[in-house]
């Protein structure tokens, strides 16, 4: 498969990235699982619903996990920022629930790139911060012929370093990595005849 067709993941070190869309909580278990040490999950305590760790586990030790339950998004920024600065947790998570503006974007992105830490914020639709470093439209897909995967469609849809892009990835569960299901016409196999 050509490299052009590859998503730009494991996410940029020392960057902050967003993820939005329904699919966004996938998109950051698999971002957990293709790098190594602690994870740093921040979320704000008032959220109706609960992550459960034991669910990660088809993506990575669950184990590698630090939870940081705050009050409200204020604390979460300031939570994420010490330890993206800190640089002793490789990759901090942090849940946000409203919009941020480009001074806690940028404060943000500063603080990961002192800590050379990588941080990804899961927001709500439209409510990014023109200081990512990336952001991605994330959506589950349903499975073909009723098989055991998990697949996922990740849109580009802001990337300060590249293109936009479009990829259909699905997690192995058995092998514990990303696949990514070429564009058609771009799938492996014999070249069409010419002419």
């Amino acid at each position: 498969m050509s490299p052009a067709f590859r998503p730009p993941v494991p996410l940029r070190r020392g960057r902050v990235h967003e993820a939005c869309g329904p699919g966004a909580m996938g998109f950051a278990a698999a971002t957990c699982a293709q790098g190594s040490g602690q994870i740093l999950w921040i979320r704000e305590a008032w959220r109706a619903k609960a992550l459960n760790p034991v669910g990660l586990s088809l993506f990575f030790d669950p184990h590698r996990l630090l939870w940081a339950s705050v009050a409200d998004q204020t604390d979460a920024l300031a939570v994420a920022e010490e330890a993206l600065k800190d640089g002793a947790v490789p990759l901090v998570i942090v849940e946000l629930s409203g919009a941020l503006d480009l001074r806690e974007g940028r404060r943000l992105q500063l603080a990961a790139k002192a800590g050379q830490t990588t941080g990804l914020c899961l927001i709500p639709e439209g409510m990014g911060s023109n200081a990512a470093e990336t952001r991605w439209y994330c959506t589950p897909l349903a499975a073909a012929g009723g098989t055991d995967s998990t697949p996922m469609r990740w849109a580009l849809i802001k990337n300060k370093s590249g293109t936009l892009g479009t990829w259909d990835v699905r997690w192995d569960h058995a092998a514990r990595r990303l696949d990514v299901v070429p564009p058609v016409g771009e799938r492996p196999g014999p070249a069409p005849a010419p002419g």
